[in-house]
């Protein structure tokens, strides 16, 4: 039984209202759907993200001048991190992320399109203390964490992280990091609700992971994708709502659903660069510089200790 290695899906699904951590996204099919996601019309961070790459992408590599080792957190299918190192050259690349069989198989693909690159892969979930191979140097190492992805987590979550992501660092390093700002909410919420329904496929796909992971018996069908831009907390929130009455069981437990009731997988908060950069300050960073794109809509940020 594997139940207990994932004792925080139990506990998020037994909270009022209910949750499930979206790293549980991410396994082969998820990590798949959401490649997909990217590519979709409305799904502007990741376009938007690369087209600011192409404009200041060599200002922005020398402004980090020089690196040995870049390490990605939540490295996926390390596509983006390929344009780096190609404005970089440095000696290695690190990809880390939880869906170790879609990490491996974008290392071998990195590697294989640059060869003087050493491409690693070292599985693991970010969102705990991340340990590194002993034979990584640490000298002169970028963080690169792109794709917006520090928006998932709640602003205690993100310093938390951000601190942990400055401690694989020293002083000759530093961290460059995506990130999504805030913009009209008709823009924000179509990002996260496509007219082909690919997010709410992946939303979904998050019941069937989770039924491997600790034996549930989760009917996907029974299910509906919800996404809705909460101003207050400058947050996108995705949901999933019980269609009708359901009972969830796993080994040990169960849930009863009501019909609208909802399980929280997913926040995407959307900064300003002031609010950003004080969160950053408050991880432990203290040099910054930002690129956006020409609507303001998204930036790159480098920071260093």
């Amino acid at each position: 039984m594997h139940y207990p290695l994932h004792l925080d899906i139990i506990q998020g699904l037994a909270r009022h209202p209910a949750s499930i951590s979206p790293k549980y996204f991410y396994d082969q099919r998820g990590s798949r759907l959401f490649e997909e996601i990217t590519r979709l019309p409305e799904y502007y961070p990741t376009r938007t993200e690369s087209a600011l790459m192409q404009t200041h992408g060599e200002e922005i590599a020398r402004a980090i001048a020089t690196c040995s080792t870049v390490i990605e957190p939540g490295a996926g299918n390390c596509e983006k991190a390929r344009r780096l190192c190609e404005l970089l050259r440095p000696e290695r690349f690190v990809g880390l992320d939880i869906s170790a069989d879609f990490l491996r198989e974008g290392v071998a693909r990195l590697g294989a399109a640059m060869p003087g690159l050493q491409a690693q892969a070292v599985a693991g979930d970010i969102t705990r203390p991340i340990v590194l191979p002993l034979d990584i140097p640490r000298a002169k190492r970028l963080v690169f964490y792109p794709g917006s992805s520090i928006g998932n987590f709640d602003p205690l979550q993100a310093r938390q992280l951000l601190a942990n992501l400055r401690s694989l660092v020293d002083a000759d390093g530093g961290l460059l990091v995506g990130v999504d700002l805030r913009k009209d909410v008709e823009v924000l919420e179509a990002a996260y609700d496509d007219a082909a329904g690919v997010t709410a496929a992946f939303n979904l796909n998050v019941l069937a992971h989770v039924n491997r992971l600790i034996g549930s018996d989760f009917t996907p069908e029974g299910w509906l994708h919800r996404a809705f831009f909460n101003d207050g907390a400058s947050r996108i929130e995705m949901h999933l709502e019980a269609r009708a009455p359901i009972r969830v069981n796993w080994p040990g437990g169960e849930r009863d659903f009501a019909p609208g009731e909802r399980i929280h997988t997913e926040n995407s908060y959307k900064y300003t660069l002031p609010s950003f950069s004080a969160l950053l300050a408050s991880a432990g960073f203290s040099r910054m510089q930002a690129w956006t794109d020409a609507q303001g809509w998204y930036a790159m940020v480098h920071a260093r200790p």
